[in-house]
């Protein structure tokens, strides 16, 4: 029979809650924990869905968090294909889709969130897929023997590593994006021109600027992307990757503070009485955004919150406090990414890009705001120094090569 009564409930099993049920048990707590996630699956990494497992480098069992045996040895339950869908705060309540309740005393949550649909005619077409679950890429792999062209939406992450594992692949792909260049909402020009450029170079038609009417179909199914410019691009497929909706909507109804996401404080705590949440669906106030309340969604921001909640359950809070940090793989580039680049007022390329190995340095005031370092892993590593310290560098010391980073940390320390 189900146990209903948990110390701990974390609703979500991505990454921020999987990870939050571990630290739990890594900090002491001995109480009963249990992980209620939508999906079917053990929780598993979700940035290998766009790169490994959509190649086929990796088999699904290599991108699990731990493997069955681990949940079981800790003694957190799992709830597989359970959705909560609202909760009660003040009687500590969870209620689950069929209405079942489930009673905790403390709740985490990870619910992460939910792909953005294109707001348009033939978006629910069969051949329309997004790329966030296993699931998810598990439909669009058995359909693509039968698509030789394929039409990626959206030119951030997630579309971008999509389109290089398709071109790969040996799929003819067409990238559209609708502002005026790639990755534009998290870097800077000289970095989105670069990665246009190595797409292009691999036969990826890519539109900057190409905003979409709608899907077209035939017999139900995606057969085309109609432009604004009245262009058809023809297609069998059509990838969709245009960001996230956070998925706290039962959250919101029961009173928490937020708005896109729920807001948590510096203990990732909601407005609601013993509610936490961590991760994608999670909005703090970061010191590296200006003191603007955000939402990050990586994998490190994650990790660090469910360690902060975790903490925070066990009576040794910690603020998060964390640089935020992400990554992307694409083709034999893999790019590092250290801060927030928004707001920045200067840019620094340090090194070479024709060398496929350099860095852009992005500083406010004169001060080291992030960096996007491309296969120039030790710009990454000592660089993180100088955006958690907001150093004050001159950018014809970023710019020379033959200064390592720790060296400039060090200086602008004295």
């Amino acid at each position: 029979m189900l146990n209903r009564n948990f110390d701990v409930l974390i609703v979500g099993g991505g990454q921020g809650g999987a990870q939050a049920a571990i630290a739990l048990r890594q900090n002491g707590f001995g109480g009963t924990v249990a992980i209620v996630s939508e999906e079917h699956d053990l929780p598993y990494e979700r940035p290998p869905l766009t790169k490994d497992y959509l190649s086929g480098a990796k088999s699904f069992e290599r991108i699990l968090i731990r493997p069955a045996t681990f949940w079981q040895d800790k003694n957190i339950a799992t709830l597989l294909g359970s959705r909560v869908i609202s909760i009660d705060p003040q009687a500590h309540v969870a209620a689950l889709s069929d209405h079942s309740p489930l009673f905790y005393r403390t709740l985490i949550w990870a619910a992460g969130g939910a792909p953005r649909r294109l707001a348009c005619t033939g978006n629910d077409f069969a051949g329309v897929h997004s790329v966030r679950t296993r699931a998810d890429v598990d439909q669009l792999m058995s359909e693509l023997n039968h698509a030789s062209r394929v039409v990626v939406i959206g030119g951030g992450y997630i579309g971008l590593e999509a389109a290089a594992v398709l071109t790969t692949l040996g799929k003819r792909v067409t990238l559209l994006e609708a502002a005026p260049r790639v990755l534009a909402r998290v870097a800077g020009e000289p970095l989105s021109r670069f990665y246009e450029k190595e797409h292009q170079a691999r036969g990826v038609d890519l539109h900057v600027g190409a905003s979409v009417v709608c899907i077209e179909g035939r017999d139900g199914a995606a057969c085309g992307v109609r432009l604004v410019d009245g262009q058809v691009i023809d297609c069998e497929m059509v990838i969709v990757g245009i960001g996230i909706a956070p998925a706290v909507g039962p959250l919101l109804a029961a009173g928490a503070a937020g708005s896109d996401g729920v807001d948590v404080d510096e203990n990732c705590r909601t407005s609601l009485p013993d509610v936490l949440a961590v991760g994608d669906c999670a909005a703090h106030v970061s010191a590296f955004a200006g003191g603007r309340r955000i939402r990050l969604e990586s994998v490190q921001n994650a990790n660090d919150q469910a360690m902060v909640a975790a903490k925070s359950i066990v009576g040794a809070p910690q603020p998060y406090d964390a640089v935020p940090r992400f990554w992307s793989n694409q083709y034999d580039l893999r790019l590092q990414t250290v801060g927030l680049s928004a707001g920045h007022d200067a840019m620094v390329v340090r090194g070479d890009m024709a060398s496929r190995s350099f860095s852009v340095v992005y500083l406010k005031n004169g001060r080291v705001l992030a960096l996007d370092c491309v296969n120039a892993a030790r710009d990454y590593m000592q660089g993180r120094a100088l955006v958690a310290a907001r150093a004050a560098v001159p950018p014809d010391h970023l710019a020379d090569t033959s200064r390592p980073l720790k060296e400039l940390a060090v200086e602008a320390a004295i």
